[in-house]
């Protein structure tokens, strides 16, 4: 239990650590307040049992409760602001560093692990760690100081009864320890069965249209079905494990004050201790009782804080690329790629590939799905590293660079566009957060957007669904072209920005990326014959080498995947119907 406490303070910031600490503090206190009900009643009872009760002595007692009650509820509700401004703040900063931490792993981490567990982590995990986990370390506590204070206030007024509380409390930390080291199984249980379904739930949401469009609702709802119960019955195996064990718990204290009880009321009739201590004695059996009520029924969720810290320090302990390099700024977007080879796990995906992309030139690249044009792109950007070799950027191997000196230089337009649910503007200036409306409409403009941009309702203003649901693929393109061209990159990575447009869009399009590729280095993977063949050099990837490399005319005339490329496009060109007789 000490652990899991110590775990929990050493995971808050520094900031809010001091928070709890003075929580705890003023814990103590409050267990000491809790206590002045015991002089209070003594004093009310002496007076009784001497048959001295007078106004004086009364309004004493209301004194001595009066200001209890009023500290108790000053101390409580401080006490419960630092908790709750602790919890909350700890997790808001905790999901900062998580997305500040992510920035830099390795793509590969996203290919191995679900949305769904890095979401349950930073939603449903933090969520309870802020709000339900603060709240079962500090009660716990806060019984545990209660007690303490109590029984070092009943070893104060007679020994023999204070070594049946200490005896008693020994016992009531058996169970617990017990029902905790139970509650440890079933929790990473309950965890996977939250994380499943968080993962089946955005499947789900997501994959909607393909499962209406196959007529698969059933099988789809029969997944998302299986993983509610999953959790369901997490839920309950969970329930049934701890209750029985806080029954026990709530036995164990009712017995130790049973004891207390009849032990103070022989030693009474015995003649060993006095009537007003043999009263005390027995008000104290009810007191401890009422702080260790809170300690059996929270006890057991402190393993939930445990893996739930695990959780996010597991993200942490992920080793990020090595990002620490110069803020360099360089002079040209000279690229040079130097017997590069790369590897996912152990599936080679790039091998000793080699070649320059001089500066303000059009690159394109071509090949077969799966040879590795994408993968390519991405080690440019140093979205991976490397295995071997040697990748360039004016003359500087990409790990002198910090990343964000890096990045920088590169924009990129995908095929698959996402646009966060925001207004318009927004995802525009999503990579220049201080630029002005003007620059923004002045973009837009020339990414061809600004007219359908202004039709919608709130023009500029307009929040669109999440990835852009709201807008038309060829609507999309063009403004993440213009977030590209806000951004202003020398280097342009355009992975199949064409491949899906509707030919009334293409028209726009082709003019909103000639917009944004003047006069810069032009990196291109394309399956359209105008996107390429006016490119300066061609690469041709086949298994994640150059099989061919040089100009459209020259590798037109040559025999290979290009022009076997050529000849596949135009006859889809040429195609037509035949017309029936």
């Amino acid at each position: 239990m000490l652990s899991t406490l110590k775990r929990f303070f050493d995971f808050c910031t520094k900031e809010d650590r001091k928070k709890f600490y003075l929580s705890i503090f003023l814990g103590l206190l409050k267990a000491m307040i809790a206590a002045m009900r015991i002089p209070a009643i003594a004093l009310i009872l002496n007076a009784l049992i001497t048959n001295k009760l007078s106004m004086t002595v009364i309004w004493q007692v209301i004194g001595i409760l009066l200001l209890s009650l009023v500290l108790n509820i000053l101390v409580t509700l401080k006490t419960t602001m630092l908790q709750t401004e602790g919890g909350y703040h700890t997790c808001a900063q905790k999901r900062i560093e998580i997305a500040e931490h992510i920035r830099y792993l390795p793509m590969g981490y996203f290919n191995q692990n679900s949305l769904g567990q890095m979401t349950s982590i930073t939603t449903t995990t933090l969520e309870s760690l802020s709000d339900i986990a603060t709240r079962v370390v500090m009660v716990t506590m806060q019984g545990f100081l209660t007690t303490f204070v109590i029984t070092l206030s009943v070893l104060i007024y007679d020994w023999r009864i204070g070594l049946i509380l200490i005896a008693g409390l020994l016992v009531f930390l058996l169970p617990n320890s017990l029902m905790r080291k139970q509650a440890g199984v079933m929790t990473p249980i309950k965890q996977k069965a939250d994380t499943d379904l968080i993962d089946v739930i955005l499947k789900y949401v997501q994959g909607i249209a393909e499962v209406k469009s196959f007529n698969i609702t059933k099988q789809s709802a029969k997944t998302l079905s299986t993983a509610i119960f999953a959790k369901r019955d997490a839920d309950i195996k969970m329930t049934l494990v701890t209750v029985p064990w806080i029954a026990v718990q709530n036995i164990i204290t009712k017995l130790t004050g049973v004891a207390m009880c009849g032990a103070a009321i022989w030693f009474y009739l015995q003649g060993s201790m006095d009537l007003l201590i043999c009263m005390m004695m027995v008000i104290s059996a009810y007191m401890v009782y009422e702080s260790l009520d809170g300690v059996s029924s929270f006890s057991s969720l402190l393993r939930a804080v445990d893996l739930a810290v695990e959780l996010v320090e597991e993200i942490f302990d992920l080793q990020p690329m090595n990002t620490k390099g110069q803020d360099l700024q360089p002079s040209s977007s000279h690229l040079e790629l130097d017997q590069v080879t790369f590897s996912y796990k152990d599936r080679p995906i790039i091998k000793n590939l080699s070649f320059t992309i001089p500066e303000k030139t059009r690159t394109a690249i071509v090949g077969p799905s799966g040879s590795g044009k994408t993968t390519l792109c991405h080690l440019m950007a140093r979205f991976w590293d490397i295995d071997k070799g040697h990748i360039r950027l004016d003359g500087h191997e990409l790990t002198e660079y910090s990343y964000d000196s890096l990045i920088r230089n590169f924009s990129f337009v995908f095929q698959n566009v996402y646009l966060f649910e925001d207004t318009i503007e927004n995802n525009i200036k999503f990579g220049r957060q201080e630029a002005s409306h003007d620059q923004v409409v002045a973009v837009a403009k020339k990414a061809r957007c600004h007219d359908f941009i202004m039709a919608l309702p709130q023009g500029y203003d307009t929040v669109i669904g999440e990835a852009g649901a709201s807008l038309s693929g060829g609507e999309k393109q063009r403004i993440s072209i213009a977030r590209a061209m806000m951004k202003d990159a020398p280097i342009i990575i355009l992975d199949e920005a064409t491949a899906n447009i509707d030919p009334e869009n293409e028209a726009e399009l082709m003019a909103a990326i000639d917009e944004l590729t003047q006069d810069k280095t032009i990196i291109m993977i394309a399956h359209r014959l105008k996107t390429v063949e006016n490119a300066d050099q061609i690469i041709v990837l086949d298994k994640g080498q150059i099989v061919q490399q040089g100009k459209h005319v020259e590798l037109a005339k040559q025999a290979g995947i290009y022009r076997d490329f050529i000849t596949t496009k135009k006859e889809a060109l040429s195609w037509k119907l035949a017309a029936r007789a």
